[in-house]
């Protein structure tokens, strides 16, 4: 049962998703329609993992009664959420800083790049800017001191995600597979999700070496590494909560370090977290989170204690 469910549930996800975006958003792309509509087509799909996992619910019979979703005792796993919260941004910023501080180069405070790529953003949309240089570059500031509410901000676009992502897939891998080989199926299943906006340029543009193939392969390591800190707080909390608010996070930061570049960086490189120098501390701590949980295994603290094992414990077996 357990095959079948994650059979059903990936065919539902990528099925929905692809869906979408093949019928909406590449005919936008084939008809130069950019700009927001074609945002919103995109952002529409973030829901498909969610709706991917009601319905595998409902479809098999599972029921919603460990649904990953309510926290679980919440005064001993406040400190995830915390580090779901703001660890990300802190990684984001880290990496920048050492993508600049090996490349110094491409370091501009005064943030030229963004104010020109804002200019002609506008003009491709047919949007008259009449402001200066110095309005933009404060709009930018202000844009980056709004950080600390991203995960706010994106939570139900991610919940739509994260509910399908670490409180359904994860949990039915770990039925039937080792911690190790989890981590690393659901990152990839993860990342092939994106490929049909991998292919139009998310987070890796358009005309790289080895397009789209790299892009994608790209993709599908760098959510392996994110998808070891998502699932590391969801089985540190028993919900899927603090992975949304992370996620939410990784999505209102990613372009905090291109906003100082005086080129735009390299997707591959930095200093977005898409990169090897900018998403270097994801991989740093992704490592010591899968030490720590193939290790120690995972706690769920319930009724005022914690439940532990010596081997990872299935969640599903501790009741809320």
């Amino acid at each position: 049962m357990e095959k079948k469910r994650i059979v059903i549930y990936v065919a539902l996800a990528y099925g929905l998703a692809w869906a979408l975006w093949f019928a909406v958003v590449y005919p936008m792309v084939n008809g130069g329609g950019l700009g927001t509509s074609m945002q919103l087509a995109i952002a529409a799909g973030m829901f498909a993992p969610a709706i991917a996992a009601a319905l595998t619910r409902l479809i098999t019979k599972e029921g919603f009664k460990d649904a990953w979703i309510k926290p679980r005792a919440f005064k001993k796993t406040w400190r995830y959420y915390v580090l779901a919260w703001f660890g990300p941004l802190v990684l984001v910023l880290a990496g920048a800083a050492l993508y600049f501080l090996i490349n110094p180069a491409d370091f501009d405070p005064s943030m030229s790049y963004v104010i020109q790529a804002t200019r002609e953003q506008a003009e491709a949309m047919g949007v008259e800017m009449n402001i200066d240089d110095e309005a933009i570059r404060l709009t930018q500031i202000a844009s980056l001191a709004t950080l600390v509410i991203a995960p706010a901000i994106n939570a139900v676009t991610c919940f739509g995600e994260e509910w399908g992502w670490r409180g359904y897939l994860l949990p039915h891998l770990l039925e039937r597979f080792s911690l190790p080989v989890t981590l690393l199926v659901s990152g990839i299943i993860w990342g092939i999700w994106h490929a049909p906006i991998t292919v139009l340029g998310h987070n890796y543009g358009l005309g790289y070496a080895g397009y789209p193939f790299t892009g994608i392969a790209a993709m599908c390591l760098f959510c392996i590494v994110l998808g070891v800190f998502m699932s590391y707080i969801t089985l540190r909390t028993g919900s899927c909560l603090p992975a949304v608010f992370a996620h939410g996070m990784v999505n209102g930061s990613a372009a905090a370090g291109i906003i100082f570049s005086a080129t735009g960086g390299n997707p591959f490189v930095g200093p977005a977290p898409t990169g090897i120098l900018g998403g270097a501390f994801f991989i740093v701590a992704a490592i010591f989170m899968a030490v720590d949980l193939a290790r120690n295994g995972w706690e769920l603290p319930v009724a005022g204690k914690t439940a532990t094992s010596e081997k990872p414990l299935d969640p599903r077996e501790v009741q809320a």
